[in-house]
């Protein structure tokens, strides 16, 4: 059984806990997810609206993502 991406990346974030877009893309490839950074981009503004992430600008090229408890 295949979850849904949004799950997948809620799940990574928190087990993680906060950290960078770049990092978040190397934790799901290294588990073996196949996404691109405009996946990614889509998955998180959902994960955004929906009140479960928060997602910030750290420098021009890099965000910060946080759990929303």
């Amino acid at each position: 059984m295949k979850y849904p991406l949004r799950n997948t990346v809620l799940e990574k974030i928190k087990e993680v806990g906060n950290l960078s877009d770049n990092e978040l893309l190397s934790n799901l490839e290294k588990d073996g997810v196949q996404i691109t950074g405009a996946d990614l981009n889509k998955t998180l503004l959902d994960l955004e609206i929906f009140g479960l992430v928060r997602v910030s600008w750290i420098t021009k090229e890099k965000r910060r993502i946080e759990l929303v408890t």
